[in-house]
């Protein structure tokens, strides 16, 4: 049996990976595809997956392709969620911060460099039209539990992350959430390390057959609200409403959509230059 590392963030958009794992569908079909949760998201997946301590990757769209510009040898072979990230904009609960132009300057709390709360940040700055060299100072977190920690000793002042995922700290008086900034593109994809794929092409395309089969299926499965709710910690009317505005794709990540994020980032002068398509897709089909 082939063993396969992938990593993903431990939130709800991955419990497809997780039912489809504790069904043994991957077994079936000669593969021990091994689950690594990555506390510290998309920065921690790149190295990750520039390091081999895992082969393929669910990470964020802007984030893997902003590493693949910058030597990660990796490739997307698919889009994985196809409807945007909804970032909440946090604050501690007791911050004297009350609206975004109030953020202007202070410290945003990131997970790392290159990570999804580090490029957001550039996006909300932009966004609010922000002097992005003086109006932006970041502070290393590592994770959610550092981010907790940095808000509330001080250390930083936001916090960008995925709302549904925060939105327990924020209903135990811990984060206050000032507003959300939904990522202009699909949010997740699918990675792989380009080594890897050039001898385990089939296996991918298994492994891609068998998710996307789930994800498909995913808002029918019976009580699936429920089941979120409890494994998450979540309110169901919190989850049903996440359900109801996310979409997962089945498909390759489309050259609009990869020239659209690119140029954004160089923009942002996050990347140094744009890169061609090919340079950053794989397609199995």
């Amino acid at each position: 049996m082939k063993k396969i590392n992938i990593g993903g963030v431990p939130e709800h958009f991955n419990l497809a990976w997780y039912l489809t794992l504790k069904d043994g569908a991957y077994k079936e079909k000669g593969i021990n595809l091994r689950w690594k949760d990555y506390f510290g998201g998309t920065g921690a997946m790149n190295k990750g997956l520039r390091e081999g301590e895992i082969d393929m990757a669910v990470i964020l769209t802007e984030g893997i392709i902003k590493d693949i510009i910058d030597g990660n040898p990796s490739k997307i072979v698919q889009t994985f969620v196809q409807s945007p990230l909804i970032w909440g904009i946090h604050v501690a609960h007791n911050s004297e911060y009350r609206t975004i132009e109030d953020l202007k300057g202070t410290k945003a709390a990131i997970s790392r460099y290159g990570s999804g709360s580090h490029l957001m940040a550039y996006i909300n700055a932009e966004n609010n039209k922000w002097n992005l060299e003086k109006d932006l100072d970041f502070e290393v977190i590592r994770n959610l539990d550092g981010a907790v920690e940095g808000l509330t000793n001080g250390t930083a002042d936001y916090f960008m992350w995925e709302k549904f995922t925060t939105k327990p700290i924020v209903d135990d008086g811990v984060f206050r959430r000032i507003n959300d900034c939904p990522t202009p593109w699909p949010c997740f994809v699918i990675a792989v390390n380009t080594d890897f794929l050039k001898t385990n092409e089939d296996d991918v395309k298994t492994i891609l057959n068998i998710i996307n089969k789930t994800t498909k299926e995913f808002k029918s499965i019976p009580s699936i609200d429920t089941t979120i709710a409890n494994r998450y910690d979540q309110k169901l009317e919190d989850v049903q409403e996440w359900l109801s505005l996310t979409e997962w794709s089945q498909d390759v990540i489309d050259e609009t959509t990869i020239m659209t994020v690119q140029d954004k980032l160089l923009e942002l002068e996050i990347i140094p230059k744009s890169i061609s398509y090919t340079e950053l897709i794989h397609d199995l089909k």
